[in-house]
């Protein structure tokens, strides 16, 4: 082989190993893949609703299959996303208390404003139940570990009394409205949009809403492996839910009735939870809300409604230290 020969099979050489490198650095470098997106929601889930009428993640993630899974409230939520049949859900304040003392496989991504005027205690409109204190002896409908459950401990606490000193009557939304109508229940603690469906179909009275006793805070949860292996998908999923809100905001006609012909709801029951539900775009839990999320979790292991302390903050995902991470495992990626 001639000295010109071997030149060019080095060069070549060369060129094939730099090419090979170059491949590498770019399939670590890229978001891994994300095949399916399976979301969970509530018909309360209204940002996550447009999103879905719109069609916004199938737009945004044209590579991956996105399936939309409807539950009755958190608590069956979380125990799907906790099983692996779910990427993300929503939820309000007390169903994760419940699961990571139950000791679930899950992290805060995000949250929302609070909507403390989205939940509310009903009672008949000829109760004879006028205060909170009057809810001594009586029989409370709620859905166990949800929002309301924790909307119930801060009403009973309020009015100075014991947990004991009622009977919680633990049933989801649709068995408790049935109960709360035909008068097997002295009062019914709800969420919005069956807090705003039973005030135009029932008339109501409100006993009280979550203002100064609950922020009615929610949440979005993922699976710790989520978190690590898609931290690029969560970012472009709150981007999406906070471009949804604005939307609401700005087009409340065209929200309301998307929302109506999805969920099966009267427009006059969705404009009235729409109308009470404040601006609520996406990011990750500020302080205060982990804070206040903390009093959750504490209100009822006081209560021994749970079986162990949590900390809230050790499930709290952190962008930033996920970014570390990542970068940590790719040098290269670290340098500016």
């Amino acid at each position: 082989m001639t000295t010109m020969n071997r030149l060019v099979l080095w060069l070549v050489t060369a060129l094939l190993a730099a090419l090979t490198a170059a491949t590498a650095k770019a399939q670590s470098d890229a978001p891994a893949q994300l095949p399916v997106l399976r979301i969970g929601f509530q018909k309360s889930a209204v940002n996550l609703v447009i999103l879905k009428q719109q069609g916004a993640l199938e737009k945004r993630f044209p590579a991956t299959r996105v399936q939309w899974i409807e539950f009755p409230a958190g608590p069956q939520l979380l125990e799907a996303l906790a099983v692996g049949s779910l990427e993300i859900g929503l939820t309000g304040d007390s169903p994760p208390v419940f699961a990571q003392a139950a000791g679930k496989d899950l992290r805060y991504v995000g949250a929302e404003p609070p909507k403390p005027r989205s939940s509310a205690i009903l009672v008949k409109e000829d109760s004879p139940i006028r205060s909170l204190a009057d809810l001594k002896g009586r029989k409370i409908a709620l859905q166990k570990g949800s929002s309301a459950h924790y909307l119930t401990v801060r009403a009973v606490a309020k009015a100075g009394l014991a947990w004991s000193d009622i009977t919680p009557i633990y049933l989801p939304p649709s068995d408790a409205r049935a109960a709360f109508e035909r008068g097997a229940v002295d009062a019914w603690a709800i969420w919005d949009p069956f807090y705003a469906a039973t005030e135009i179909d029932v008339k109501p009275r409100v006993l009280a809403t979550g203002e100064g006793l609950s922020g009615n805070n929610s949440f979005y949860l993922a699976s710790t492996a989520f978190t690590q292996n898609h931290p690029q998908a969560l970012a472009a999923i709150f981007e999406e839910l906070t471009r949804a809100d604005a939307y609401v905001q700005s087009h409340r006609k065209e929200s309301a009735q998307l929302i109506a012909d999805f969920s099966g709801l009267s427009l006059a029951t969705v404009h009235r939870f729409i109308e009470r539900r404040p601006k609520s775009p996406t990011g990750p839990l500020p302080a205060a809300l982990v804070a206040d999320q903390q009093r959750v979790a504490d209100a009822f292991l006081e209560l021994g409604l749970i079986p162990r302390p949590v900390r809230v903050s050790e499930i709290v995902w952190q962008p930033a230290a996920a970014k570390l991470a990542q970068q940590s495992t790719n040098p290269a990626k670290a340098s500016p």
